[in-house]
């Protein structure tokens, strides 16, 4: 009986639907694994399909394609360590998440799912069925048990496992971030350690898939929850985890502990990773954006040169008689900060242009938001034939705090591709850009140093749609919107809830009619990296046509 057991764990960026990509991705893995001398291979949940799949994994040849396809991996690595990956299984006409187990040239087991999450991003009582809790597999005289990623969360399938002879845990997971989700993942990791008297592995997927990203820190604890390897976030990495035979039972190796950043570190990660994945798995290389001089679409130009380089990015300054010369001088500041292709499209004989020809329709009515509108729609006009001229995708640059009260103009400022920033309240933006200022790391292709002018981040915040307009004019304060906004919209709270936080009441009834009228605009807004657990889209979902308010 061996007393040493090595695994190698390949924390990957799968991409959904491209199975034949996915398939080379677990090769290469498996060669370093065979070329270090493992005895498994192990991939995260669902990697042959990429991951999450929606009601694409519901279609018959998408996911009998990856099924063959995953038995064509079995002959493929046949000489050489086991290999553990993710996949759909049919039983019957029953469709499972499985996690296959491939040695000597064929399928060796199939672990399926039982705890099926149905909550947040995640809708897989739709499209799978629970699978039965079975007992471990064995590999080279090894009894490992795999709980797939939401089994782990309940102590009944590890207990199980245990039960039924496991000697070490391997979870594999398809786990997307939000913030303070790593502390989580360990805490539930730590009971099952503890619960079962078994060192486990957590091996996790990393990557944008639209508005999710998967964010690695794959790590290994041993019995009693010390903490034996902890693998980088927002990263691709292949680590080699050994494992001895002791009289208690087998114990993890000490391995290497990489550094987990802060949140505000990981949420800038993140949206840099998303936006990164989602050009390059959509096959995009450039992008562009209106560059107003303003706060937010500064931090959505840094974001892009940091995930794309500079040299793929164009900044589109489109004036109009409001803005300011301020604004002008800071929008170019900021393309010449980040090195990125500065335009510069004057919007006034268009507007004018579009003014004369609604003059006839609008006789006797007096100028009023639709006006402003205008503005607002032509230059996404403009910026859009940009798109079109020359294939780059436009990106939008409201905030949440926008998003959530619709304090931005449909077919206007929100037309375009993708949003970094939807899932960032205004409050959050001022600190993420004084925060990039002040920091670089080499996964950032931007410029370090003082990208965004301090009087950027400093001045009022303004549209600048009419003259002397500030966002304070409409709405509230950032400060008290957000916070109103993260009571109603983040932890579900009543009206009379942030009344006894302090808020007027009148001021929070108005933001909660704000942000249920604003549905609508939200249901057609670009899709945005999810840094919390109520980003708008998949986290939550409200009906357009809603008659409720909370006057209670």
């Amino acid at each position: 009986m061996a007393d040493r057991f090595r695994i190698t764990l390949a924390q990957l960026n799968a991409t959904v639907g491209d199975i034949e990509g996915n398939a080379q991705k677990a090769l290469t893995a498996w060669r370093a694994a065979r070329d270090a001398g493992a005895d498994l291979v192990a991939l995260p949940e669902m990697f042959i399909t990429g991951y999450n799949m929606q009601d694409l994994i519901l279609k018959p040849v998408f996911h009998q394609t990856a099924i063959t396809r995953i038995r064509q991996l079995a002959v493929e690595c046949a000489d050489g360590p086991a290999m553990a990956i993710g996949g759909p299984t049919l039983d019957g006409v029953r469709l499972h998440n499985a996690y296959y187990i491939l040695q000597d040239g064929q399928i060796k087991a199939e672990v399926l799912k039982h705890h099926l999450p149905n909550f947040n991003v995640f809708d897989e009582e739709r499209t799978f069925e629970a699978g039965d809790v079975t007992g471990p597999y064995v590999i080279n005289g090894v009894r490992i048990g795999s709980p797939v990623c939401e089994d782990a969360w309940y102590e009944d399938v590890s207990e199980t496992l245990a039960e039924t002879g496991a000697e070490i845990l391997l979870v594999p997971n398809g786990s997307p971030y939000f913030r303070n989700k790593m502390e989580m993942r360990q805490n539930v990791m730590v009971s099952r350690v503890v619960e079962t008297g078994l060192p486990a592995i957590y091996l996790n997927l990393v990557g944008g898939q639209d508005d999710q990203v998967f964010d690695g820190g794959s790590f290994a604890l041993n019995p009693g929850g010390a903490l034996a390897l902890q693998m980088p976030v927002m990263a691709e990495a292949i680590q080699h985890l050994d494992l001895t035979r002791t009289p208690d039972g087998w114990r993890i190796e000490q391995g290497p502990l990489a550094h987990i950043p802060d949140t505000m570190e990981q949420d800038y990660h993140v949206m840099v990773l998303a936006l990164r994945d989602y050009m390059a798995k959509t096959g995009f290389k450039k992008v562009l954006l209106g560059l107003s001089g303003g706060i937010d679409s500064a931090i959505v130009a840094t974001i892009a040169a940091d995930a794309l380089g500079p040299q793929n990015v164009r900044c589109v300054m489109l004036p109009s008689e409001y803005t300011s010369e301020a604004s002008l001088d800071d929008a170019r500041a900021v393309a010449e900060n980040l090195g990125c292709r500065y335009d510069f499209v004057p919007i006034a004989e268009g507007r004018q242009a579009i003014t004369n020809t609604l003059a006839p329709l609008f006789q006797g009515t007096s100028p009023d938001l639709t006006e402003e509108n205008i503005q607002s729609r032509l230059r996404g006009l403009l910026l859009m034939a940009l798109s079109n001229k020359f294939g780059e995708i436009l990106l939008t640059t409201g905030n949440k705090s926008e998003v959530a009260v619709g304090y931005a103009t449909i077919y206007g400022d929100m037309a375009g591709g993708y949003n970094p920033i939807k899932d960032v309240y205004k409050t959050r933006v001022f600190a993420l850009c004084r925060w990039r200022n002040d920091t670089h790391r080499d996964w950032m292709m931007g410029p370090a140093g003082t990208v965004i002018p301090p009087r950027v981040i400093d001045k009022p915040p303004s549209a600048e749609l009419r003259p002397d307009q500030r966002d304070d004019d409409s709405l509230p304060p950032y400060d008290v919107l957000d916070r109103i906004l993260e009571l109603l919209v983040d932890e579900d709270a009543s009206v009379a809830d942030c009344v006894a936080e302090g808020f007027d009441r009148a001021t929070v009834e108005k933001v909660e009619t704000l942000l249920y009228i604003s549905e609508y605009k939200r249901f057609q807004s670009a899709p945005g990296a999810r840094l919390s657990k109520k980003a708008f889209w998949l986290d939550r979902r409200y009906p357009i046509v809603n008659g409720w308010r909370d006057r209670s």
